[in-house]
């Protein structure tokens, strides 16, 4: 195979809805690549750049990828590989990716593929997804590449502070089988499935679980939870179709046909107050 030790600049204008690809002759290997998209009004819209480049039919591999992508938010994308497929537009990335939006948030997974068209990234893989006072794991994920709205798929992990105050034990940790939804642009989370939230001496069990964030404050400001509701807190335990938590009063309202199972003296002495 020969080696051309030439900078390779492909550039892919997107006018009209009509890609322009360059082709060069397969079996070709380039040192330098550089490829860019833009929008109809003539904005730069992503770039992906790499060491080298091997033209493979409709397919270009390139080695240590950096790409960017540009919308309301600058993201930047690195892995060791990457796989173009000129037909679909879809970069596919390998090997220590890591996804790293302009306000800090951090995506790491073993790989991806990057929809440039659609502006989506998405992974059947393990994800590690970082942000100011949370931190998320899972595996698969469909998001958009500044994390702003994201989806894991399974077995989902997410902690978080709730609290600026380090006096205050503010850490809640929550586990889910999935899916689990987020969309920062609207302050809102939601879990499904076998949903369980630990902070501190309690828990709360559910089969969802919906919190609406007060990013001013960093804390939550509302918990929606349905489902075969259980709440444990020491020795006490409260059962609920449904429970919903103020955070600006700190309230836990319960509903559908509450139950509270209090111990009251010593181990066998139980209350229970409900229906």
């Amino acid at each position: 195979m020969s080696k051309n030790c030439l900078l390779l600049l492909v550039q892919i204008f997107l006018l009209g809805g009509t890609s322009v690809v360059w082709a060069g002759e397969p079996g070709q290997q380039f040192e330098g690549f550089n490829l860019q998209g833009y929008t109809r009004d003539g904005k730069k819209s992503w770039t992906v750049n790499g060491d080298n480049a091997d033209i493979l039919g409709d397919k270009i591999k390139i080695s240590n990828v950096a790409g960017e992508s540009y919308g309301d938010e600058k993201v930047n994308l690195t892995a060791e590989t990457g796989t173009i497929d000129q037909a679909s537009g879809i970069i596919h990335l390998e090997k220590d990716v890591v996804i790293t939006s302009e306000r800090g948030t951090q995506m790491t997974t073993d790989s991806l593929d990057w929809n440039r068209n659609e502006d989506l990234v998405k992974t059947n893989d393990d994800v590690l997804i970082t942000d100011k006072d949370m931190t998320m794991t899972g595996t698969g994920m469909e998001a958009h590449p500044a994390m702003k709205t994201a989806q894991i798929d399974q077995d989902v992990t997410v902690t978080m502070d709730t609290q600026p105050d380090p006096e205050v034990t503010s850490q809640i940790t929550i586990t889910s089988d999935g899916p689990m939804v987020i969309d920062q642009t609207k302050s809102y989370a939601v879990f499904q499935d076998n949903v369980v939230a630990v902070q501190a001496d309690q828990t709360l069990k559910a089969d969802r679980m919906e919190i609406f964030f007060d990013e001013t404050k960093r804390q939550i400001k509302e918990m929606i939870c349905s489902g075969h509701v259980v709440i444990i807190r020491g020795a006490n335990q409260s059962f609920a179709d449904k429970a919903v938590y103020n955070g600006r009063e700190r309230k836990l309202t319960l509903s559908g046909r509450p139950k509270l199972i209090l111990v009251t003296e010593g181990e066998n002495a139980i209350t229970a107050l409900g229906n």
